[in-house]
């Protein structure tokens, strides 16, 4: 049941991941994992601060003769990603992880495994721990709620922080050391509509798409994974066209920051097209699974009779809501022109959820330019202004903008060789670290990011890799005695 976790080496770091995956911490309910951490810090007898965002500021003293260095900040966030797969009972606010070690990489038992970011807490707690890593003037900052819009950072206030250099422990390709992110916006699309009474003569069907890979919506919005909201709109958009099928409920995707893996949708049709309908969806199923072949062995999409629903959305709107949805763009917008290989803009359709008298779309628009960023959101506004759907887009948050040249980047470049006997990566992701927030309040900060190698973070699939962890805690206390 994950104990063999605490035989992993490094010892002091892996001990710390297993106590975290036994406290529940899914964004926005982190008071737990708060009161585990503090409760740690004040028994070591170091100065512990909560802010009002829920941020955690913990300070260790200089090692003996370190204390005329630069003061080094590490960084991580409390909180995970709460997915679980398909027919999972797994209860997100009381239940544990289950960790598992499965030869060379620790995942869990169908959930998110939170290696994002424990691993990065349980560094920052093994460096606080420690009497032989060397340091100079450490702090240690905990952000809360980092997952569903890193509103511990951005309520991060000025004059809090002393250091002078930030590394944050958040990426996810060991050998890599990156200096820069996107910067994001989350929008909300809503239709409102009527509810009409169900036709006499039609009878209810289920429909639901399934088995999807899902994933970070950010890192892996590039590799043509199927979105559960575009598939299913897909189906519904000719089921409405060929049978006359109307929309009573559809609940697809989950987070904003999470690639939707799975959609339901329960429909009316007239009771003597119901068997054709479904029989034209097992049809279309088969020609979409072939199309993702490769991409998504695993999908599923499925349909059968149920109790006919109550009520149905008005059918005007209902055409306009599918029209929005088949223009809404999705997925990989343009790549960068100024690093190879590096997403510049993508969308991500997150959530479609309908309610009694409203559906509403959740987006997360990204971006290492604002200005495209501003313009991938008049795009989508247009679509769904054409539709008669009201947009509203929160404050979002900045990117961190790379810095190839920067000082701090070169001397960890040098700590890197010295260590492995290679040079790292130098990369930007397209993903939103808090690098740009907190670099946004403290603009002297000298930033890096850097962590193990994690893969399908934000999807019950996650895992991470054993020896990266060990490779990664190396490069972190050898940077923490040369800095």
């Amino acid at each position: 049941m994950g104990k063999d976790i605490v035989e992993l080496e490094p010892l002091v770091l892996w001990s710390h991941f297993y106590n975290l995956t036994r406290i529940p911490r899914p964004s926005g309910h982190e008071e737990k994992v708060r009161t585990f951490v503090i409760d740690f810090s004040r028994n070591l007898g170091f100065e512990t601060i909560q802010d009002t965002a829920g941020n955690i500021l913990i300070r260790k003293p200089a090692m003996q003769g370190m204390d005329n260095r630069k003061g080094v900040i590490l960084q991580a966030h409390l909180d995970m990603v709460p997915q679980a797969s398909a027919g999972s009972t797994h209860d997100f606010l009381n239940d544990p992880i289950n960790a598992l070690v499965r030869g060379d990489i620790v995942t869990a038992d169908g959930t998110t495994l939170g290696a994002d970011n424990g691993i990065g807490v349980a560094a920052a707690m093994a460096v606080l721990e420690s009497d032989s890593v060397p340091h100079g003037p450490l702090e240690v900052l905990f952000t809360a709620n980092e997952e569903a819009g890193m509103t511990g950072a951005l309520g991060l206030q000025p004059g809090l922080l002393q250091g002078d250099i930030l590394l944050n422990l958040d990426s996810e390709e060991e050998g890599d050391l990156f200096i820069g992110c996107a910067g994001g916006l989350g929008g909300t699309m809503t239709f409102r509509c009527d509810r009409n009474p169900v036709p006499e003569g039609y009878t209810g069907v289920s429909i639901s798409v399934s088995g999807l890979q899902g994933g970070h919506s950010g890192m892996d919005i590039h590799l043509g994974r199927g979105n559960a909201n575009k598939i299913m709109n897909r189906i519904l958009y000719q089921g409405y066209l060929r049978y006359g099928m109307l929309l009573a409920s559809i609940d697809g995707g989950g987070l904003f920051n999470a690639i939707p893996r799975d959609s339901t949708a329960a429909v009316v049709v007239h009771s003597y097209n119901a068997e054709l309908l479904i029989q034209h969806i097992a049809d279309h199923a088969e020609t979409i699974r072939q199309e993702m072949i490769l991409a998504e062995p695993e999908l599923s999409i499925h349909a059968e009779m149920i109790d006919t629903p109550d009520s149905v959305m008005e059918e005007g709107a209902f055409f306009a809501l599918l029209k929005a949805l088949y223009a809404c763009p999705n997925g990989l917008i343009r790549m960068s022109d100024r690093i190879e290989g590096l997403v510049e803009t993508s969308n991500n359709l997150a959530r479609v959820r309908s309610g009694d008298n409203e559906v509403t779309i959740e987006c997360l628009l990204r971006s290492s330019l604002d200005s495209a960023r501003d313009d991938l959101r008049t795009m989508i506004t247009c679509v769904f202004d054409l539709a008669g759907a009201q947009s509203v887009y929160d404050e979002g948050y900045p990117g961190w903008r790379p810095e190839p040249g920067a000082a701090i980047l070169e001397r960890m470049k040098d700590i890197y060789t010295a260590t492995f006997g290679k040079t790292p990566g130098v990369k930007a992701l397209h993903a939103g670290l808090e690098c740009g927030i907190i670099g946004a309040i403290y603009p002297e900060l000298e930033m890096i990011s850097f962590g193990p190698t994690i893969r399908y973070p934000h999807s019950p699939h996650e895992m991470v890799d054993i020896a990266s962890v060990s490779r990664f805690w190396d490069f972190l206390v050898a940077t923490l005695g040369k800095l």
